[in-house]
């Protein structure tokens, strides 16, 4: 448990530090709604999100909290509870790294920073990425486990053994 939990904490960290210093960089040097094109099709641009997802929530930070800290409180959980299952740490370090750097930003100034424009979609930030390819990153590991035969975890995989 000890080295997952620590790969965990160290994707953890390396997220939150890389999105908190991204977003720090743009709200010291973009004005708030101000549009720099960085490649083709990319642009770089300084936007407040009181909300989730798509803007989703809007203006609902309590109700946002609880969620985001009831998601959080189950993926450790499971964390826990798998902690064997090979690469879960990836996506759990992802996970908890991405929606970490948006609640502080939430805690701190009441919105999120989004910063990332791509044509027809919404603005978002590292925190974003990392979220989403927690969440393809965690569905690739239990897929992987799952065509293995082995979808139990140790602990369940035990007991079940004892029992027949």
């Amino acid at each position: 448990m000890a080295g997952a939990g620590l790969r965990a904490a160290g994707v953890l960290v390396a997220v939150l530090a890389a999105d908190q210093a991204a977003k720090a960089l743009v709200v010291a040097g973009v004005r708030r709604g101000e549009r720099d094109a960085i490649f083709p099709g990319v642009e770089l641009v300084h936007v407040r999100n009181r909300g989730i997802a798509f803007g989703l929530l809007t203006d609902r930070g309590a109700l946002l909290t609880v969620l985001i800290a009831a998601a959080l409180a189950l993926l450790l959980a499971y964390f826990a509870l798998h902690v064997t299952r090979p690469l879960l740490w990836l996506p759990t370090g992802l996970l908890l790294g991405g929606a970490l750097g948006n609640m502080i930003d939430r805690a701190r100034d009441g919105a999120v920073t989004d910063f990332i424009d791509l044509p027809l979609w919404p603005a978002f930030n590292l925190a974003d990425v990392a979220i989403t390819a927690g969440v393809i990153s965690l569905l690739l590991v239990l897929e992987s486990n799952h065509r293995r035969g082995d979808p139990a975890p140790a602990g369940v995989r035990r007991a079940r053994d004892q029992e027949a």
